[in-house]
């Protein structure tokens, strides 16, 4: 968490709040926060007098674009932006602040500290870390079922596994993977190579409808999620199997059941997903 639906929630949200303002100074309580550039001084120079010109999204990064610079942020885990008056008080959990005129200041909230900022120079972003190896989106036209179906032929992983590879597709986390992979019918467990294509075409039509229906619902709030403006997502309301072990389908009734696939909680609908008998 957060996954595509919740940063292209946070990604608007922001929008209403900074987009157009101008940044008077910056603090960094975490310096390791900050991977380039390497010094958290020469951070907060290059930002000064910047304006927040667009805010865009690239899979689970946010990119807030300035007069001259990228900064390409992805949350991690806990990581949230809130917009305070100048008579807040800072959060012990904020680890950065980006003053703006007018006396409002951006924070960065980040409980577990795993957070990370790239400031890169404008037009240089997809050319370098950590955008440059990033898969396509669902929601790209390069993302068709030949290109998806080529892919898996080539892999012997589990299925699971390939969708949280964000080389492969971006954007994909635990949550919305489970869901895709119900939706689908197809069992985590299945190897990339024994997938048929048309498999790879509903696996990738899954994926498109479950984000497309998530980021309408403002993202998924299992644990702590909320948008920029505190506002909690709803798409929990309606998940098929994530978090649902041991509750009856709400398709077939059979009960959800939790395993782990390459170490991360997965869960199934025994009925609905059947495993192959070449996956087992």
């Amino acid at each position: 968490m957060p996954e595509l639906p919740e940063v292209e929630t946070i990604k608007e949200t922001l929008k209403l709040l900074v987009q157009g303002k101008t940044i008077e100074k910056v603090d960094v309580y975490w310096a390791n926060m900050i991977k380039q550039p390497d010094d958290a001084a020469i951070f907060k120079h290059l930002l000064e007098g910047q304006t927040f010109q667009e805010i865009k999204r690239k899979g689970k990064f946010l990119l807030f674009y300035f007069d001259d610079y990228v900064l390409v942020s992805h949350l991690r885990m806990e990581g949230k932006y809130h917009l305070q008056q100048p008579d807040e008080a800072k959060d012990k959990h904020t680890h950065v602040i980006f003053y703006l005129t007018g006396g409002e200041a951006l924070h960065y909230n980040d409980v577990r500290k795993f957070g990370t900022m790239h400031l890169l120079t404008k037009g240089t972003e997809f050319t370098q870390a950590p955008l440059r190896t990033l898969g396509p989106e669902p929601f790209e036209d390069t993302f068709t079922t030949e290109y998806f179906y080529q892919k898996l032929k080539k892999s012997s992983r589990f299925i699971k596994t390939a969708l949280l590879d964000q080389h492969l597709v971006t954007g994909l986390g635990n949550i919305y993977v489970d869901e895709t992979l119900f939706r689908s019918g197809v069992h985590p467990l299945t190897k990339c190579n024994e997938l048929t294509e048309k498999d790879a075409e509903a696996i990738r039509y899954a994926a498109i409808e479950t984000l497309q229906e998530a980021v309408k619902a403002g993202g998924t709030t299992i644990r702590s999620y909320v948008d920029s403006q505190g506002n909690m997502g709803m798409f929990q309301q309606v998940l098929y199997v994530y978090g649902q072990d041991r509750k009856p389908c709400k398709t077939c009734g059979e009960e959800i059941i939790k395993m782990k696939v390459g170490g991360r909680g997965t869960h199934v609908c025994p009925h609905c997903q059947p495993q192959k008998v070449n996956d087992i």
